[in-house]
């Protein structure tokens, strides 16, 4: 496993203690005491902390649980069957899952934030080594994703995928969420992305990937409230726009006892009988949803999934289609160096993908580092023509190749290329 935070601990405590046939044999941290406290918090003691490769195949041949402030011993092990990255790191998860694909490890993301970024050309990396990278179940892209496989293998035909959040603000920020993230022992960046969408636009992104949906405009609902009864929710969507564009991602605040939903039409009106009569309503869309997201209780299905089923729960189709674009949370001036998502600086918001190459949007997941060249006020797109990128990161890397592999555009690798 790759982090030992929040839900890095709960997972460990899931598999040791509930998940028979599945065994946590080294967890990755900056910090190797973070590392033994996820175990500790298992009931597992009697760690040991591996500085090289030997120390980590000794400690795994016999038994015992190692920790390790080296990543890529994990992703070069040979008796580890497949990497949970729990990060939420866009560069330095790169690196190690690029690794781990080298090594013919299959990898479990828990990081919503490379997999919207980067994840179709990851797929690209890891099928080149014939292994598996997949989104997760209990996270709410993977929810989705396997409501819409249930709606089509029932006859259905979903047109909307929807997240359903309790509050969304782009102006929140670690200090503004400081108290909410100690009272859960959770990391005030992470609780100020959801806070400020940018997490549920990178999770509605992967869905967008997975299905080929796209949102109707750039931020999808921008938080538009739904406190009613979710077999309603319907009525909230035009169904010829939605027929027109095949389906989209969006999300909603408030809708009570709902944490995804997706809804679907059926072509047959002898079906539509059935369904009325099943107390689903009189169409022509469809409620189906889930009343929560388990988050790190459903990982484990999620790897036997991967590893002896080869499934990988929410693979994008090809190319992407949704991506999330870096918008100003305030004024910012020339000489500024971005800070990371969920901080600051930006918010992100689910994009089209031909309108974000178009205008050559800068992606949230790849703003940390990035230069100012002149002012962008708030509330405005950051484009790559506002930035000096960092010359050396293999995120940016991975970026250009994506756009290069899926759109035949060379634009994003000659600006690199300059830069350097």
């Amino acid at each position: 496993m790759l982090g030992a935070g929040f839900v890095a601990q709960g997972l460990t405590n899931t598999i040791v203690n509930s998940v028979p046939g599945m065994r946590v044999v080294a967890i990755f941290n900056r910090r190797a005491e973070r590392a033994c406290q996820a175990y500790k918090y298992a009931g597992v003691g009697n760690t040991v902390v591996a500085t090289n490769q030997g120390d980590l195949e000794d400690a795994i041949r016999s038994g015992r649980p190692a920790v390790t402030e080296d990543a890529l011993l994990l992703a070069r092990s040979e008796q580890v069957d497949v990497i949970v990255d729990t990060t939420g790191s866009v560069e330095f998860a790169a690196t190690v899952l690029l690794e781990a694909f080298a090594h013919r490890k299959d990898v479990v993301l828990l990081n919503a934030e490379i997999d919207a970024t980067l994840g179709p050309i990851l797929q690209v990396h890891a099928a080149k080594h014939g292994v598996i990278l997949s989104a997760c179940e209990g996270d709410e892209p993977g929810i989705q994703v396997n409501l819409y496989r249930w709606a089509k293998g029932l006859g259905l035909t979903p047109r909307v995928l929807g997240n359903v959040k309790g509050l969304v603000d782009p102006y929140r920020n670690p200090t503004t969420q400081k108290g909410f993230a100690e009272k859960w022992g959770q990391n005030p960046a992470i609780v100020t992305a959801s806070a400020d969408g940018s997490k549920i636009s990178f999770e509605q992104a992967i869905v967008a990937n997975a299905t080929g949906f796209v949102v109707r405009s750039r931020g999808m609902s921008r938080g538009a409230e739904y406190r009613d009864d979710v077999m309603k929710i319907g009525t909230h969507y035009d169904i010829n726009e939605l027929r027109r564009v095949g389906g989209i991602v969006d999300y909603v605040v408030g809708t009570p006892l709902t944490k995804v939903y997706c809804l679907a039409e059926h072509p047959d009106p002898k079906q539509q009988h059935y369904l009325n009569l099943y107390k689903m309503g009189d169409g022509p869309l469809y409620a189906l949803f889930a009343p929560y997201a388990l988050v790190h209780f459903e990982v484990p299905n999620s790897i036997a999934r991967v590893v002896l089923f080869r499934d990988s729960v929410a693979k994008p189709l090809a190319g992407p289609v949704v991506e999330v674009c870096a918008v100003a949370k305030r004024d910012l001036q020339p000489g500024e160096m971005l800070d990371d998502y969920g901080m600051y600086m930006t918010y992100g918001e689910a994009v089209n993908t031909n309108e974000m190459n178009s205008n050559r949007y800068l992606p949230h997941g790849l703003v940390e580092g990035c230069r100012l060249k002149r002012a962008v006020e708030k509330d405005s797109v950051l484009t790559y023509y506002d930035v000096a990128v960092p010359s050396d990161r293999i995120s940016h890397r991975l970026r250009a190749e994506q756009v290069a592999h899926f759109r035949g555009e060379s634009w994003l690798q000659e600006i690199l290329d300059a830069r350097t």
